[in-house]
């Protein structure tokens, strides 16, 4: 086109009348500057359908799906990949995840236990999130709250840089689990979350550590600190000076009370996944560590816990109305907690 502007411009010089030279080179100067302004607008144009087309070719790219897990086909409702929406996975975002609840009493073990799946690199439990009552208030606030720990946008202390392979909680049945299990259940069936349940199975020894704790929380022997867990062998000797008088009036409703829980407990959640454990055996044979990473499916590893434990030998030391109690429980279901002790195999 500027080849045709240009030819145009001789042949209109040819034709028209003889002017000077200066008027010759003003017209011969308009005409380049058309020829500019021409060729300009055209290659304006050119890079205008360019970048629109550049526009509508940018689309987002679809992120390629994780490959499908290598497990047995009744394990698939329990493998995740969760996609946290205040941070990127990176290279972990493939690394299929386990969802876990620890369901537990006070006072049963599960703060120690806790601490031992947390020394597994791949492994994060985060404690008891539902000790907080706004977020047990109603289902809707126990489910949003699930969604955001499952989802890996709960972070605490248990948070690992690695790539996590399990995540979950600690909580207790009195922290609305009892009060909602319907939902929960539904929402763990729907959700692939399995249960790992803690129970101890002398009740007395709970029972002894529950008042203990009390008596802890308003005397705060240690510095005036309340500690319900200890790291040194010092501060458990301090706290194990205490020895609670037990009302034996009491004694065997609250002990059937607290079995009626576990029991009901089990009988709410035995349609979901689950694995059952004593504090008992767990201290005795450590082989339940085994079971308990296998369960979640994650690598075998030696698991430590710092917690030193408090309360020591026979229960006839640690029990200030021991006779009692003794005499109470003699004779009863219950005798067998009066003799029931463990060593660390």
């Amino acid at each position: 086109m500027a080849e045709d502007l240009c030819s145009f411009k001789d042949i209109f010089l040819i034709k028209a009348p003889k002017k000077s030279p200066l008027v010759l080179r003003m017209i011969v100067l308009l005409f380049a500057m058309v020829c500019g302004v021409y060729i300009c607008s055209i290659c304006l144009k050119q890079v205008s359908n360019r970048t629109n087309v550049a526009g509508f070719l940018n689309v987002p790219v679809i992120q390629k799906p994780c490959p499908r897990p290598d497990v047995e086909p009744e394990e698939v409702p329990y493998v995740h990949y969760p996609k946290p929406i205040t941070y990127s996975r990176a290279e972990c975002a493939c690394n299929p995840v386990r969802y876990f609840a620890i369901l537990s009493m006070q006072r049963s073990g599960s703060g120690w236990f806790e601490t031992l799946l947390n020394n597994h690199t791949n492994i994060s439990s985060n404690g008891e999130i539902f000790s907080v009552k706004v977020r047990r208030s109603n289902a809707s606030t126990i489910v949003e709250t699930l969604d955001r720990l499952y989802n890996l946008d709960w972070f605490s202390s248990a948070s690992k840089n690695e790539c996590t392979a399990a995540v979950g909680l600690k909580w207790m049945l009195n922290q609305g689990l009892m009060q909602h299990h319907e939902e929960i259940v539904d929402y763990f069936k729907t959700r692939g979350v399995a249960a790992i349940f803690l129970f101890r199975r002398n009740l007395l020894r709970r029972m002894i550590s529950v008042l203990a704790n009390s008596y802890d929380r308003d005397a705060k022997p240690l510095n005036g600190t309340h500690k319900s867990h200890v790291h040194s062998p010092h501060e458990a000797e301090i706290l194990a000076k205490y020895k609670p008088t037990i009302n034996a009036t009491l004694l065997i409703p609250n002990l059937k009370q607290v079995e009626d829980t576990t029991t009901k407990a089990l009988e709410y959640f035995k349609s979901t996944r689950h694995i059952i454990l004593y504090y008992e055996d767990i201290v005795k044979n450590r082989t339940k560590l085994l079971d308990v990473q296998d369960f979640l499916k994650v690598p075998q590893r030696d698991l430590k816990s710092r917690q030193v434990k408090i309360h020591k030998g026979t229960l006839s030391n640690q029990i200030e109305n021991w006779g009692d109690v003794e005499k109470t429980l003699t004779g009863t279901q219950y005798e067998n907690f009066l003799h029931a002790d463990y060593r660390r195999r």
